[in-house]
């Protein structure tokens, strides 16, 4: 599995997943897949181009409670193992490794269900912290529900140690939640 910048040769075999009720954002499950299928099959490379701004040029973000907040610089790779794996994310604010109350951790990753327990988390979140580093931070968060173990067990293993315990706020589900940090 390697990670790679996503482009029109990986987008059939995301679709393919968005096909199979896989969704990039586990919290709103088949309608957040249903609302990226609609974009890509408008707008292939805006959606595509969508992926990588580290300008945060980008339209502002709605949050799942219907706010309206500012997009963050950020990018996104996909995991490929010759088709497509699942998806990471880094995100960020200019000058400072502190984010903003409505973004949860710098980094953000789902791997599809039928190639999970391969390692490909944890070694997308490994690969990410190089890039983590180059755009100046000093450390990442990473938030996983208190009772996702797998996901805590991917932190842990690319180096992540419990800052906090936490409960998320009722438009991110209420949830019992940790952070970690890893430090760069």
């Amino acid at each position: 599995m390697r990670l790679v910048r996503p482009a029109a040769e990986h987008l059939a075999s995301f679709v393919a997943a968005l096909e199979r009720d896989w969704s990039p954002d586990p919290s709103r499950g088949v309608a957040a897949a249903r609302e990226v299928l609609d974009f890509v099959r408008a707008d292939p490379r805006g959606f595509l181009d969508s992926l990588e701004d580290r300008e945060a040029k980008g339209p502002p973000v709605t949050l799942p409670d219907g706010s309206v907040v500012a997009r963050l610089p950020g990018f996104r790779r996909w995991m490929w193992d010759g088709e497509f794996a699942g998806t990471i994310g880094l995100r960020w604010q200019r000058g400072t490794p502190l984010l903003p109350p409505h973004a949860l951790g710098h980094v953000g990753y789902t791997v599809v269900p039928w190639k999970q327990r391969r390692g490909y988390a944890t070694a997308a979140l490994r690969a990410m912290l190089a890039q983590a580093r180059d755009v100046g931070l000093p450390y990442v968060e990473v938030t996983t529900d208190e009772s996702n173990v797998a996901s805590r067990r991917v932190i842990e293993a690319a180096g992540g140690v419990l800052h906090e315990a936490f409960v998320k706020p009722p438009e991110f589900g209420g949830t019992p939640s940790l952070r970690f940090r890893i430090l760069l």
